[in-house]
């Protein structure tokens, strides 16, 4: 899909020596740019919320969901290998 963006002029002119370097186009490397940003940002809120049900933060639902898992597997990691 195409689409129009407005971007630093210092930041294009990087973007473009990078993609050279890279031996690829302006387009694939800010799709690359882009689907890792979002890959660390869902990593990121991944681990915001496990801190929060490790430190008994969470809301009640999740907090449900974390004990109900725990028990699930607690007897699979109890056996013996």
């Amino acid at each position: 899909m195409k689409t129009a963006i407005s971007i630093d002029d210092r930041l294009l002119q990087d973007a473009d020596r990078v993609a050279r370097d890279m031996g690829v186009s302006r387009s694939r490397l800010f799709s690359v740019a882009l689907r890792e940003y979002l890959l660390h940002r869902h990593a990121q809120a991944t681990i915001e919320r496990l801190n929060r049900v490790y430190a008994g933060d969470a809301d009640p639902a999740e907090q449900r969901t974390v004990k109900g898992m725990k028990a699930k597997f607690r007897p699979v990691l109890k056996e013996r290998w």
